[in-house]
């Protein structure tokens, strides 16, 4: 055989992807070694450092400690245990194998979903001398939960308990009935012993009563390509490919089912129909695509296409929802929160996510389930999920590409947690976010968000700034200028003025004293809405009278009406603005205060200006010192 058909035949070797799980000493790293070495998928370097490190840090006495090949943390070698996800790749004549040795402890849980997101089949190891205990039925049921179909039960260390049958019948018996609940329809039961080598690239002589296959011999031989999904076919568009022109085509990884050249196809979310014109790949254009190949797809139509659409059968649709229940893992150091808006990952579509409730926790260890009200590290239970934008999705059990997501963090950009869809949520299912003593501050009318919530949110104090002066002044000057200072520094600000109000709120209002009074009482009412909102209010009015300032204040509250008084006389308000001043002295207009109407000069303004183009800057400063914005 020469080089060339070497490489076609291991090209097209099927892949298995295979983890490791079990206790603590189960004997993991030490039955992936044995497992290398014994089908010589070691360099003769390897070899030589193994042997070395056996007798300098090893744990297997005399003996090689095969263990090593796989605990490279230098804190697993020293404790002798395993705490990183270890992958390892080798092949066979028959096989290519990506092996995860993961962790036993429970504080890797984590560690562990990991591993399994994407393995085929489950090695999970039993100590002969301790049978099933806690931490079996612990990784049973990640396995369970991560959609893993297939798993051999290794019950190791046969050497120590004489390689007797009733031991390793009493121990598959008891795991046999712990899984009756669990869905797993492929266990399989095998004898060996990882440090002696029995069962593990070769039958034992050593148990004559065991007639079943090695360990290689039923990775080499175990049929995992059926459970794919090739029924429901779904193409999550990834990349939109156009290297010239003329070709427009749509990059993706079949997620499940067949795709084929001619098949009619439903573009989500848009809902339009097109025909699959050709597929395209580096090695040629095949007639059809199945997971996990990589391809472009070309379409008849012209089609508004981008990343996070996909494509499907008209006639078998995923679930299009916005509300689903989902298992969670929760894989961040930093504890959950229900005020935290997600943004979650799913298949290609990015989108922001919420969770309405946690129905339960799940216990790893008893599998018993509790009421709790937020998650930390490790944790894993059975919540609501509401997406700001629907998902396309499908039953996790259904298809594991298109029901498995992963939340991460707005702030740290970090992994919050990995879900697995279990069905969608009919609207009237969905729980309430609203509590007892919410539901009472409703009827009373009181606001459900705190003030130091909205303070928190807009990183600002909702005040209202209210400007008075003569009309010519300068206060609507100083108005404006400071409403774009502070909306470039990124604050929520609104401007209220004199002739805004009056077109709207106040247009059956006059001049008069009493219309002016009631004028400004519906302006104070609504900056006091907005405070409470936590917006700064600008209100830039002439505001005459003493007594109605102070009236605008009671009605606002005091400690967040701040008077700003612009000093200028009657004189440069006229050369300022002076076509209503002479409209005034003509008689065209009466009440004009500093003409024939008082004007009561603040008595304790918080600032006064004179007409200046600094003044905008001077107050930034002031309320930067009064702590209600801060100046970046």
């Amino acid at each position: 055989m020469d080089i060339k058909e070497f490489l076609n035949q291991d090209q097209k070797k099927d892949l298995l992807r295979l983890l490791t799980a079990g206790s603590v000493d189960d004997g993991k790293s030490t039955l992936i070694g044995r497992l290398l070495f014994d089908s010589k998928k070691l360099y003769e370097d390897h070899l030589q450092a193994l042997e070395r490190d056996s007798k300098r840090v090893g744990h297997a006495g005399d003996e090689i400690d095969y263990a090593l090949l796989l605990d490279g943390l230098k804190a697993e070698r020293e404790q002798g245990i395993t705490i990183d996800v270890a992958y390892r790749y080798f092949s066979t004549s028959k096989r290519k194998f990506i092996i995860a040795d993961t962790p036993g402890h429970e504080q890797y849980t984590r560690n562990m979903v990991t591993g399994a997101s994407t393995a085929n089949l489950a090695i999970i190891l039993i100590d002969a001398r301790k049978g099933v205990i806690t931490q079996t039925k612990r990784h049973t049921f990640l396995v369970s939960l991560l959609g893993i179909k297939h798993v051999v039960l290794a019950v190791n260390k046969m050497d120590l308990m004489d390689y007797r049958q009733e031991v390793f019948d009493g121990i598959c018996n008891d795991y046999r009935s712990f899984i009756t609940g669990l869905d797993i329809p492929d266990v399989n039961f095998i004898p060996l012993s990882a440090l002696k080598g029995d069962n593990v690239v070769d039958v034992s002589e050593r148990m004559p009563w065991y007639h079943g296959q090695s360990l290689l011999e039923f990775l080499e031989s175990v049929h995992v390509s059926s459970d794919r999904n090739f029924t429901d076919m779904r193409y999550p568009v990834q990349y939109v490919l156009r290297p010239e022109l003329n070709f427009r085509g749509f990059s993706a990884r079949v997620a499940s089912g067949v795709i084929k050249k001619g098949d009619e196809v439903k573009v989500l979310p848009s809902g339009q129909v097109s025909k699959v014109s050709s597929i395209v790949t580096y090695d040629g254009e095949p007639e059809k695509a199945f997971p996990p190949q990589s391809v472009t797809v070309t379409l008849e139509d012209e089609i508004d296409i981008s990343r996070g659409d996909m494509l499907v059968h008209p006639d078998n649709l995923p679930m299009v929802e916005r509300h689903f229940e989902a298992h969670l893992v929760w894989m961040d150091e930093k504890p959950m929160s229900m005020d935290t808006h997600f943004y979650i990952k799913h298949t290609t579509n990015t989108t922001r996510a919420r969770i309405d409730k946690i129905r339960y926790k799940i216990d790893v260890n008893t599998l018993e389930k509790s009421p709790i009200d937020h998650f930390t590290l490790n944790e894993i239970g059975r919540v609501v999920i509401t997406t700001t934008k629907p998902l396309f999705f499908d039953p996790y059990k259904k298809n594991r590409a298109t029901g498995a997501f992963i939340l991460i963090d707005p702030v740290t950009n970090n992994t919050s947690a990995v879900g697995m869809i279990i069905d969608r949520l009919r609207d009237e299912d969905l729980p309430s976010r609203i509590t007892a003593v919410e539901r009472e501050k409703i009827e009373r009318g009181e606001c459900l968000i705190k003030p130091g919530e909205r303070e928190a949110f807009y990183n600002q104090k909702g005040v209202t700034l209210w400007i008075t002066g003569l009309h010519g002044s300068g206060k609507n000057q100083l108005a404006y200028t400071l409403e774009k200072l502070l909306f470039d520094q990124g604050a929520t600000v609104v401007l209220l003025d004199g002739s805004t109000v009056r077109s709207g709120l106040s247009r059956e209002l006059d001049y008069s004293p009493a219309d002016r009074a009631e004028h400004l009482r519906r302006v104070a009412h609504v900056a006091r809405i907005l405070n409470d909102q936590g917006i700064i209010t600008i209100c830039s009015f002439i505001s005459p009278d003493e007594d109605i300032r102070q009236q605008a204040a009671e009605i606002i509250g005091k400690e967040r009406f701040h008077l700003i008084y612009m000093d200028a006389d009657v004189e440069f308000s006229k050369k300022n603005r002076p076509q209503l001043w002479n409209m005034a002295e003509k008689g065209e207009i009466e009440n004009m205060p500093g003409l024939d109407a008082r004007y009561d000069i603040p008595e304790h303004p918080d600032l006064v200006l004179k007409p200046e183009d600094s003044n905008g800057e001077e107050v930034m400063n002031y309320l930067a010192q009064k702590k209600i914005f801060p100046l970046k």
